[in-house]
């Protein structure tokens, strides 16, 4: 049975204007002599510069000197190393030194995508049939680094989405590191990595069962500036601490608009990108409600899937996910506990949708078999489109079928409220299929959410064009379910 869809006309796209001040640095021995060509000017010299290069760059970003500040001190070690005074150098000339460890980074210049859609904790100031939603993308620049991004918006009665108007800058956040851990959970993360035993004997062995990350730090560093250390001894070091960087908090300022806050790979863990956030608002069994994402950080050739929660947009706290069922990507928390229990989907195989429960929201075992490839939209591969949905029929969850081309269709299917682990309906033919315009892009041929929410007696279906550009459909619900229920 076919549903109709009916596609809205509002487009997100890439714009390269929205670029953040990143640190950049070329390596130690190209850094230094940097420095040096920087001490030769004369103090007249080093302020005609930086006010030539804040007369460019500081109606770009809010605060700039402050980066350069930042930045320089990232380098500190450097030049006191090169028996330079570092106290004494003046703050010009500090800025100007970061100036040169900073680049402009254009966020979201190859692409905007892989959108998930969530209620706005303000509901105020609303007309009947109104309802504020935010919007995140996964935006890409150059390199293929990953970020998440923000809009806001105001779907009206009908459904028409009024997306309010973008901010100036792009504001990134205060990094706070954690700065203790419990060594038995740490070894396990480390041992779900596939980090080889071995070396995380060597190094783990004398540490308390709750240690500092700084003392961590010091041990693998002296191990690593052994000069005959093997390269796959040096992975595993490297992997260690990526693990221990990855918990950490992210504060925005609050006299930045939501639009301009980006959660940028922060750990070595995320080198690569973040990937595919998947928002839900998340409700406790108190009544208290958060914010909460799974998301995929990738350095190169480790994926370790992560949490991110927060309360106002403006903290986000972060952390690794724990367990055999914290594999791979494609990872969706429900909006609400099971029978006092977290539950999440999960594709720990690459190719069929699971179901796990849990007692802790960051740790994930004991994956039970959900779906496995029915039909020939979705042979290669069965994954989820984001948190699953409660309705008064059954949790709906909206999947993502991989078929013939590798190409991408959004289908639909039904669990049981009590026992979501049983399916009980499942769309025979996609719910949504790339139109002829909607197949060329970055990765051609593919729709893709992250997450939908039900307004109006509809579904709400924000989505990817072939990993480019963002849209969103509008399903209503009455002629969904009464498919799903009909599949079976």
């Amino acid at each position: 049975m076919r549903v109709s869809v009916i596609r809205k006309n509002i487009k997100f796209t890439p714009d390269s204007k929205r670029v953040v001040a990143r640190y950049f640095i070329n390596g130690d021995e190209r850094t230094k002599q940097m420095v040096i060509r920087i001490m030769t000017l004369d103090d007249k010299q080093v302020l005609e510069t930086l006010e030539q290069t804040l007369r460019e760059f500081a109606r770009r970003h809010r605060n700039i000197s402050a980066i350069f500040l930042r930045h320089c001190e990232k380098i500190r070690e450097v030049i006191e190393n090169m028996q330079i005074d570092y106290d004494t150098l003046s703050l010009d000339r500090k800025m100007l030194i970061g100036s040169y460890c900073t680049m402009e980074y254009a966020i979201e210049s190859a692409a905007i995508f892989n959108p998930s859609i969530i209620e706005d904790f303000d509901q105020t100031g609303l007309e009947a049939g109104e309802k504020r939603v935010i919007i995140s993308f996964r935006a890409t620049g150059e390199g293929h680094i990953s970020s998440i991004v923000f809009r806001r918006g105001i779907l009206d009665r009908d459904n028409n989405l009024q997306v309010m108007k973008i901010g100036h800058h792009i504001d990134k956040a205060e990094i706070i590191h954690k700065s203790f851990f419990n060594k038995e959970r740490f070894l396990l993360k480390l041992s779900e990595m596939h980090t080889q035993d071995k070396y995380i004997t060597q190094i783990m062995q004398d540490l308390p069962d709750e240690f500092e990350y700084a003392v961590l730090k010091n041990i693998v560093n002296t191990a690593l500036n052994d000069p005959s250390i093997r390269e796959e001894r040096r992975m595993a070091l490297n992997e260690i601490i990526w693990l221990a960087k990855s918990f950490y908090d992210l504060e925005f300022k609050h006299d930045s608009d939501i639009t301009e806050r980006v959660i940028f790979p922060i750990s070595d863990s995320e080198s690569r990108g973040i990937e595919d956030a998947r928002f839900v608002r998340f409700t406790d069994d108190d009544g208290s409600s958060r914010v909460m994402a799974t998301y995929t950080a990738y350095n190169g050739h480790t994926i370790l899937p992560k949490l991110i929660s927060t309360e106002d947009f403006y903290t986000f706290r972060v952390m690794p996910l724990h367990g055999a069922g914290a594999q791979n990507k494609n990872l969706a928390l429900f909006p609400r506990k099971i029978k006092g229990k977290y539950a999440m989907l999960a594709r720990i195989d690459g190719v069929n949708n699971y179901i796990m429960y849990s007692d802790r929201v960051t740790q994930w075992n004991t994956p039970i078999l959900l779906q496995e490839p029915r039909y020939t939209w979705e042979f290669t591969q069965i994954g989820n489109c984001g948190s699953p949905l409660w309705t008064e029929e059954g949790w709906l969850v909206i999947t993502h079928g991989v078929g013939t081309m590798r190409r991408y269709c959004i289908g639909a299917s039904l669990l049981d409220l009590d026992d979501p682990s049983k399916e009980i309906g499942r769309l025979t033919e996609p719910l949504l299929s790339p139109l002829e315009d909607e197949r060329e892009g970055y990765v051609p041929n593919v729709v893709y959410s992250c997450g939908a929410i039900i307004h109006n007696n509809s579904l709400i279906l924000p989505y990817a064009v072939s990993d480019y550009s963002s849209t969103y459909a509008v399903v209503d619900m009455a002629e969904l379910i009464d498919a799903l229920k009909k599949s079976k």
